[in-house]
C-alpha cells in the first residue's frame, strides 16, 4: 500500500527526480509523519524481484540500519537502490564482490587490508603534491577570459588526481580510468546514451587494468599501495580478483562523490555569496563537512533485511528492502539546527554524507575532506571573484546526487 504521506505513485528512485531536485519537502513530511514509510514499485523496475523498499528517512533510523548489519545485508540485494530495468540478476550478484556489497565477516577481512592504503600517515604523505596539483589546476581555470565548465575544468581532477596518486596510476592512463568510472554510473542519463552494456564493460575495463597492475607489483615490488595490498597474499593481502574490484569501487567512490560535493559546494558558496566572504576571509575547518552534508553526493543506498524486526513503528519482513536516504537524515531537525541552511561553521555537524556509521563508513573520508579542503583553498586564493553564469544542469540517476555542468566565470 502506497505511503499516504506522498503523492500516489511518488518514488524516491526515480532517476527523473534527482535530475530536476532534492525532494528535500517530501523527506521533511515523512519524517513528520510516517519515517519509515513503505514505497510500492512495480516488479523489475529497479532490477529486483519484488514490490518495492521502505524509504527510511530520520537520522537515527538510517543510523540504526547502517550499523546493524546482522539484521540489514548489503550483499543480499547489494547496496544499489536501482538498477536498469534491464538489468538480469547474474549482474547484480556478480557487484556482491565489491567491498560496499560484502558483510561482515568477509567485509571486516577485506576492509582491514585496504585500509592501510587509508592511514594517516598515507593520507599526509600525499597532501604537497595534492596541494600542488590543487593551485595547478584552478590556475589553468584561471586562464579562462570567459565562462567554463567548473565540473570538468576543475571539480573532477583533483578527485581523479588523488586516487591515481594513491594506486599510482600513471598520468598518461588517469583519462581512462575518468571515462570508465563516468560511464559505469552514467546509464539512467539519456544525454550520455550509455547503456547498461556499456557500463559494463566499462566496470571489465577498469577491473582488468587493475589486475594487471596487480600482476606487474607481485613481479615487480614498488614503494605503493598497490604493493602493499597485493604483493604477498599468504601475508593476509588481496589477491588479484580482490584488487580489481577494489580499484571498481574506488573508481565510483573515490572519484564520482568528490567531484560532485566539491562542485555542489561552489554553488552552494555562489548562491549564498555571505558564506563565500566569510570563507575566504577566516577559512574554518568546518568548511568541508558541511560541504558533504550540504551536497550529499549518494542520496541513497539501500540494506535488505535478513529477518523479520521492527524500524520506526513499522514491521520489517525477512528479504524486504530497506533505502537508506542520506539526504534526509543530514536535513533532519531533531539533529542539526536550521537545517536548510548552508553553514560552513556548524560545528558539531554529524551528518552522513560518509554513511551511517557501521561497517561501511567511507573509507576514504579523510582523503575526501583533505581534497575540498585544498581545492577550496586555492580557488579562494587564486580565484575570488568567481561568478555563476547558469544554473546547474544535474544527472539524471536513482542514486546519485550530481551535477554534470556548473558554467561559471573567473573574471
Amino acid at each position: 500500500m502506497s505511503c499516504p504521506a506522498l503523492p500516489e505513485g511518488f518514488d524516491f528512485t526515480d532517476p527523473d527526480l534527482l535530475h530536476s531536485r532534492v525532494p528535500l519537502p517530501e523527506f521533511a513530511e515523512l519524517r513528520r509523519v510516517e519515517p519509515v514509510c513503505w514505497v510500492p514499485q512495480p516488479a523489475g523496475l529497479a532490477g529486483f524481484q519484488d514490490e518495492g523498499y521502505w524509504a527510511v528517512t530520520r537520522h537515527a533510523d538510517v543510523k540504526y540500519v547502517s550499523t546493524h548489519p546482522e539484521l540489514f545485508s548489503s550483499y543480499l540485494n547489494t547496496a544499489i537502490i536501482r538498477f536498469n530495468e534491464h538489468i538480469d540478476r547474474d549482474s547484480i550478484d556478480a557487484q556482491r564482490f565489491i567491498l560496499l556489497n560484502m558483510d561482515p565477516p568477509e567485509h571486516t577481512r577485506v576492509r582491514q587490508i585496504v585500509q592501510r592504503g587509508f592511514t594517516p600517515r598515507a593520507i599526509r604523505a600525499l597532501e604537497e603534491r595534492l596541494r600542488a596539483r590543487a593551485h595547478a589546476i584552478v590556475a589553468n581555470a584561471r586562464a579562462h577570459t570567459g565562462p567554463f565548465d567548473f565540473v570538468t575544468q576543475v571539480a573532477c581532477e583533483l578527485p581523479l588526481q588523488a586516487i591515481a596518486e594513491l594506486m599510482g596510476v600513471p598520468q598518461e592512463d588517469r583519462d581512462k580510468i575518468f571515462d570508465w568510472s563516468n560511464k559505469m554510473i552514467a546509464y539512467d542519463d539519456p544525454e550520455y546514451a550509455i547503456t547498461e552494456e556499456v557500463g559494463a564493460e566499462s566496470a571489465t575495463e577498469i577491473i582488468a587494468y587493475a589486475m594487471n597492475m596487480a600482476a606487474d607489483r607481485k613481479q615487480c615490488p614498488a614503494h605503493d599501495i598497490v604493493t602493499q595490498l597485493v604483493a604477498a597474499e599468504d601475508q593476509g593481502n588481496l589477491n588479484s580478483d580482490e584488487f580489481g574490484f577494489f580499484v571498481l569501487m574506488l573508481a565510483v567512490a573515490g572519484n564520482e562523490t568528490t567531484r560532485n560535493a566539491i562542485t555542489h559546494g561552489m554553488h552552494a558558496f555562489l548562491t549564498h555569496p555571505e558564506q563565500w566572504e566569510l570563507y575566504k576571509r577566516e577559512r574554518p575547518s568546518t568548511t568541508a563537512e558541511e560541504i558533504v552534508r550540504w551536497a550529499t553526493p549518494v542520496a541513497a543506498f539501500q540494506r535488505t533485511a535478513t529477518q523479520d524486526t521492527e524500524l520506526g513503528g513499522k514491521r520489517i519482513r525477512k528479504g524486504d528492502r530497506v533505502g537508506l536516504f542520506y539526504a534526509s537524515a543530514n536535513h533532519d531537525p531533531e539533529v542539526f539546527d536550521e537545517p536548510d541552511d548552508f553553514d560552513i561553521t556548524r560545528d558539531p555537524n554529524p551528518h552522513l554524507g560518509f554513511g551511517g556509521g557501521g561497517p561501511h563508513y567511507c573509507l576514504g573520508k579523510s582523503l575526501a575532506v583533505l581534497e575540498i579542503d585544498l581545492i577550496f583553498n586555492a580557488i579562494a586564493d587564486a580565484m575570488p571573484g568567481l561568478r555563476l553564469v547558469d544554473d546547474p544542469r544535474r544527472l539524471r540517476s536513482a542514486w546519485i546526487n550530481g551535477v554534470k555542468e556548473l558554467r561559471v566565470r573567473s573574471q
